[in-house]
């Protein structure tokens, strides 16, 4: 081998051996107890707390069509009108009716006080005062009856116009102008869009765990990059025999920036706190082999300058950004978090600022 080629190599085996065995840079975390957490991660979709398919309760020609598909209306607003002429016309019988009962009870009461005064001191038998009695309890009766029907044909003339039961978007149209329409068909289809909430689909093996006061972090593919922080407001006991799943309603915190209208599609974490105490480390000073090795490096500095030991470790829960270590390292001792990829056993290290 050429003296050259010699120099070169026992340049780069002393240049190996002062690197690796020089103090390497590390961040460390200190290993503590803490609440351990089971995070799971659900899809979902958003959901409006009232949805209707709205229809008229008399049948007939709709004569004006107010909204669209699309249209923002509030609580009451005429969406749609019926052609009510006929029913009109009947509504104004019916008052006539009320009118003409109202004269006649008039009448049969002044002719009823003008026999009960002169009294059968006049000539006036008393069949005859208890006929004219029974005349005015009749014309009252009557009116009822007549003002019944003029009440209930009002409210026929009032259903001819089809109102908001509640403030929404109109989702759907399936009519137009011209059409006849008979009771119980769907004409309209409102959507509330305040007060939004998300439903998601949860396995069986969560329910025993999950409370109203478990923490949801949501996000949507609508919204890239932004998170929402809400909480569990529903739970609905009925699994789904096919999925083995139950419902969880989420309601998040109010956000006026954030605009979300219902059948977006959500993601869920939970976090549900098990009740368990345990030891977790940042999820950074993990390292998982091919082989199934799962190790940390544990810094000791009894000698005087800090050295690391790999410390093979058996993993539980992932939260948060900590990973639930079962067995492996002790609550005090010191991980790496930061400079652990190339570290050899024993190696001397210089511990950076920023250790907790």
């Amino acid at each position: 081998m050429p003296a050259l080629s010699r120099s070169l190599v026992v340049l780069l085996v002393l240049f190996l051996s002062v690197d690796a065995t020089a103090q390497a840079p590390v961040r460390v975390e200190t290993v503590s107890d803490s609440s351990i957490v089971k995070q799971i991660y659900v899809n979902g979709t958003v959901t409006s707390p009232r949805s209707a398919l709205l229809s008229t309760a008399v049948g007939g020609i709709v004569a004006e069509l107010m909204v669209d598909e699309g249209h923002r209306v509030s609580t009451g607003e005429p969406l749609l009108i019926l052609d009510a002429e006929l029913a009109q016309l009947a509504l104004e019988r019916a008052l006539a009716e009320v009118r003409q009962q109202e004269v006649a009870l008039e009448d049969a009461k002044r002719r009823f006080a003008e026999a009960e005064k002169v009294g059968t001191q006049r000539g006036i038998a008393r069949t005859t005062i208890e006929s004219l009695r029974t005349e005015v309890t009749g014309n009252e009766a009557a009116l009822a009856a007549s003002r019944a029907a003029a009440r209930e044909q009002e409210a026929i003339v009032n259903r001819h116009t089809l109102r908001a039961p509640f403030a929404g978007v109109v989702s759907q149209r399936m009519t137009e102008v011209g059409e006849w329409v008979n009771p119980g068909n769907g004409l309209l289809e409102l959507v509330a869009i305040d007060n939004l909430r998300f439903d998601f689909r949860v396995a069986q093996d969560s329910y025993a765990i999950l409370t109203p006061q478990t923490p949801v972090e949501v996000t949507l593919d609508a919204l890239p990059g932004r998170s929402l922080k809400g909480r569990v407001d529903t739970i609905v006991p009925v699994k789904n025999p096919g999925a083995r799943t139950f419902l969880v309603r989420v309601r998040t915190e109010p956000d006026p920036s954030v605009r979300i209208t219902p059948g977006m599609s959500a993601r869920g974490k939970l976090s549900i706190d098990t009740g368990d105490r345990g030891i977790a480390v940042p999820r950074d000073a993990i390292l998982r082999f091919p082989d199934g090795r799962v190790t940390v490096w544990v810094v000791d500095d009894g000698g005087g300058t800090p050295q690391v030991h790999e410390r093979i470790v058996q993993t539980g829960l992932e939260f948060d950004g900590f990973v639930e270590v079962v067995d492996g390292v002790s609550a005090g001792e010191r991980v790496v978090v930061r400079g652990n990829e190339t570290l050899q056993e024993g190696q001397e290290v210089s511990i950076l600022d920023g250790v907790r």
